[in-house]
């Protein structure tokens, strides 16, 4: 039984890491529709959808099993109820992904408005953020747990200062202009959520790691400064 538990818990591990490279995928491929009002990608992208949609409940089940096996003991338990969240964060990353990518044809057309506020910026320090999680999940490095917890501040700030420039500078201009920075400023919002998800799967690892709960608290990096 306890062998079984065993090649339960790398399997549980295994599938955590295939779901952030699918979410990783799922962004990178978004976020080039995106700044290239490329809809073909975009469709491609909420096609793939089901295919994160049922890497979630296969997770869901696993750890259901994994608890059913045994009684874990206080590191497994740590990693499996870990695992149950950083599968719900990634899974709302997937569904983020598809929210914007249902609006990429909004913005043919509009390129030109993307360029002048900078997007493609701000699509790729998501993407790297992303990434920076997946690193996290697969290496399990503490020190990358601060790094995810900057770049998503960074990120953030970018997304503020951009939604800013919106509101004072895009909301004079046509109505057509207007739709197009309403729908702008609701993907903003969305990148932001993801900001917040990349924080929590930081935090949920670190919890693996160290078994301390470090939610809205950034004191816990001062010593890894």
């Amino acid at each position: 039984m306890e062998r079984h538990f065993e090649i339960e818990l790398k399997k549980l591990e295994s599938r955590i890491l295939e779901m952030g490279n699918l979410v990783q995928q799922q962004m990178q491929q978004t976020m080039l529709a995106f700044i290239n009002s490329d809809v073909e990608l975009a469709n491609q992208v909420i096609e793939n959808d089901n295919q994160v949609d049922i890497l979630d409940v296969k997770i869901d089940k696993l750890c259901q099993r994994v608890f059913a096996l045994q009684q874990p003991v206080a590191s497994d338990l740590r990693f499996i109820m870990s695992a149950l969240k950083i599968n719900n964060d990634l899974e709302r990353m997937g569904d983020l992904a598809v929210y914007v990518a249902k609006r990429v044809d909004s913005f043919s057309g509009y390129e030109e408005v993307l360029i002048d506020l900078h997007i493609d910026e701000v699509a790729n320090m998501s993407v790297m953020l992303v990434k920076e999680v997946n690193s996290l999940l697969s290496s399990k490095q503490i020190v990358l747990v601060r790094d995810i917890l900057d770049a998503s501040q960074a990120l953030k700030t970018k997304v503020k200062g951009i939604s800013s420039k919106i509101v004072e500078e895009l909301m004079h201009k046509s109505h057509d202009v207007i739709v197009v920075a309403t729908t702008l400023i609701l993907i903003l919002n969305q990148v932001e959520r993801i900001c917040a998800l990349s924080n929590n799967i930081a935090e949920s690892v670190y919890f693996i790691i160290e078994g301390k709960i470090v939610k809205h608290s950034r004191d816990f990096l001062e010593d890894q400064s």
